[in-house]
């Protein structure tokens, strides 16, 4: 049997331990990078590449990445092999790392790895690696983003379970870190009445708007600002509920909702809730409370704080109910939240566990894997995405769900336009448009609508371009969606720019961005595509804040973990000039499965 073995590179010392016993530190930092690189990358590394991006400063590169991986063998001990070419490390079953905690545990498993927050290899530097260099930042600020998504679940779930004061300590480390996340102050705000302190709860909101006042010049969204009124378990006077009038409840808001009367539907819902709560009902109370939260992070603009936090005491319900296949769409819908945020490790968690819940339940199972592909897509691994989206298709074909089939054909077509398969892309996109006005979700007509019109400008088509952008941005306008409304004002500025007119090309797409995320719970990869789009136009335009832009979508990506767009950001500044961010992005590019990346060099 291969002895316990566990593996820390968060924090200062990194260090491996082996059978409790923590062993010697190897000779200098390589083999350290070398470890962090082989564990982390999602590339299958040639010995020729890992000897140009790590040892490229000495006499002999092979020799000396020889002599690297005879060292980290030493150190992981005889259950452990690195062998090949492509390099392939292996390690005992039961070994623990913790960085795959992190982004790959439960949030109980991450909350207790040692130095959470702290930085990937935290001060060592390689400035004679440069490409690795970058790719450590990238990973660290990715890492740091992890980080925060644990605190932020573990948070809610401590709410959830009643556990208020441990919940505000986390979310005060959440706000602490960043006062300008929302997300995080509304966390904070709802952990304060959920112990029962209003007073610090509402100490906390005021603090809140002063500060978003002073530093963004406008107020907090809506989900901070009622974040201190207190939890009302009853809509109506208290009466005894019957069952029979519970249900009656749930389905008048579920009717309300589907009527797009948002406001009445919530109140149902919430009536539906406090009533299953008073009768002891645990499935009826499972059954509502999902409805609720659904409302909230679908319905009602700026409350998907409040709706993931119903959705976590859904699944509460449901474990000590003994049913958590009940609360699949709980689990599918906290992914979805997650997604926006470009959470992805969370979100990729959430949904694994939505399918597996799901078992042979088509519709939740066929929604989950949807979801989880537009997930794969965002952090660039497509290749994962169409085999989700594949097998969601077959089960929507199988048992006619068109909104499912709707959105696979729609992002199926993103894949195939990230990646310059436009003849693919556009198969798909005019299926999902179809689908879409077929099935009258008109809410959701304007994303296709302009990724078609983006197949029909790469293809040079810019009058049907310019249509269709137009079309779904008024589209966009009139139903309030921010995210299409960044798509389609995107594309415009970029048929002014196909036009000649930069001027005009710059106000739409600089718009576009700023639009996109008006609201706290916007698409993030909405606001990177708007700001790759922009730092083309400025790259080329020699705009002078063209290195801002750059790094904003740096750190927007980098945090996020979309790979793409952290190489393309690397790309624009190559193409400023910045020679060694060119060689980056090569690094970066590597592990993104996208032969169109290659070509931006």
């Amino acid at each position: 049997m291969a002895e316990p073995l566990a593996i820390h590179l968060l924090g200062p010392r990194p260090r491996v331990v082996r059978a409790e016993r923590r062993q010697p530190a190897p000779r200098g930092h390589k083999v350290w990078a070398l470890l962090a690189y082989l564990l982390i990358t999602e590339s299958a590394p040639s010995r020729e590449w890992l000897a140009q991006l790590l040892f490229s400063d000495a006499n002999d590169p092979f020799n000396t990445l020889s002599w690297n991986l005879t060292q980290l063998r030493r150190l992981l001990g005889h259950g452990s092999s690195i062998a090949g070419d492509p390099v392939v490390l292996r390690l005992p079953h039961g070994t623990f790392v913790d960085v795959h905690a992190l982004t790959a545990g439960t949030w109980m498993q991450a909350i207790d790895v040692p130095d959470l927050g702290r930085d990937l290899l935290e001060g060592k530097t390689f400035s004679a690696c440069p490409g690795f260099d970058v790719w450590l930042l990238a990973n660290r600020r990715r890492l740091a983003g992890a980080a925060e998504s644990v605190l932020r679940e573990a948070a809610r779930a401590k709410v959830s379970a009643g556990d208020a004061a441990r919940a505000a300590e986390l979310a005060s480390r959440l706000v602490t870190a960043n006062p300008l996340d929302e997300d995080a102050q509304e966390l904070l705000i709802r952990a304060y009445v959920a112990s029962g302190d209003r007073s610090a709860a509402e100490i906390q909101r005021d603090a809140c708007i002063a500060l978003f006042r002073r530093e963004l010049g406008t107020d907090p969204g809506v989900g901070v600002l009622q974040a201190a009124e207190p939890k009302h378990e009853h809509a109506l006077p208290h009466r005894r509920p019957a069952r029979a009038a519970t249900v009656a409840q749930l389905e008048a808001g579920m009717g309300a909702l589907d009527a797009g009367a948002v406001d009445a539907a919530v109140s149902f819902l919430r009536q539906a809730v406090a009533d299953a709560h008073d009768l002891d009902d645990g499935p009826l109370r499972v059954q509502s409370l999902v409805a609720l939260g659904s409302a909230l992070v679908h319905g009602v603009r700026g409350r998907d704080g409040e709706g993931a936090g119903v959705l976590h005491e859904a699944i509460g319900v449901a474990d000590r109910i003994g049913a958590p296949g009940s609360a699949a769409q709980a689990h599918r819908e906290l992914g979805y939240v997650e997604l926006l945020r470009g959470r992805y490790d969370r979100a990729q968690r959430w949904l694994g566990n939505a399918a597996r819940l799901a078992g042979e339940e088509s519709t939740e199972r066929a929604w989950a894997l949807a979801v989880q592909g537009v997930v794969s897509t965002d952090v660039g691994r497509y290749d994962d995405a169409l085999n989700a989206f594949d097998e969601a298709l077959a089960l929507a074909q199988a048992r006619g769900l068109s909104q499912v089939e709707t959105w696979v054909w729609t992002f199926t077509g993103r894949v195939h336009l990230l990646r310059q398969d436009l003849e693919e892309a556009r198969t798909c996109l005019t299926e999902g448009l179809a689908w879409a006005h077929t099935v009258r979700w008109t809410a959701f007509v304007p994303l296709p609508e302009a990724l078609l019109a983006d197949v029909d400008l790469a293809e040079g088509r810019v009058e049907a371009a310019a249509i269709a952008y137009e079309h779904a941005h008024a589209l966009a306008l009139q139903l309030g969606d921010p995210c299409w409304e960044g798509c389609a004002g995107r594309g415009l500025g970029l048929v002014a720019a196909y036009r000649g007119d930069p001027a005009t090309a710059l106000r739409w797409i600089t718009e576009a961005r700023h639009r996109c995320v008006r609201l706290p719970d916007a698409y993030l990869w909405v606001e990177a595509y708007c700001l790759d789009a922009l730092c083309t136009l400025a790259v080329e335009q020699r705009y002078a804040d063209a290195a801002r832009w750059i790094d904003d979508l740096e750190a927007l990506a980098t945090r996020t973990g979309m790979r793409e767009l952290v190489a393309r950001a690397y790309a624009h500044r190559g193409n400023l000039g910045d020679h060694a961010a060119g060689a980056a992005a090569r690094v970066l590019a590597a592990e993104v499965d996208n032969p169109a990346l290659r070509r931006l060099e």
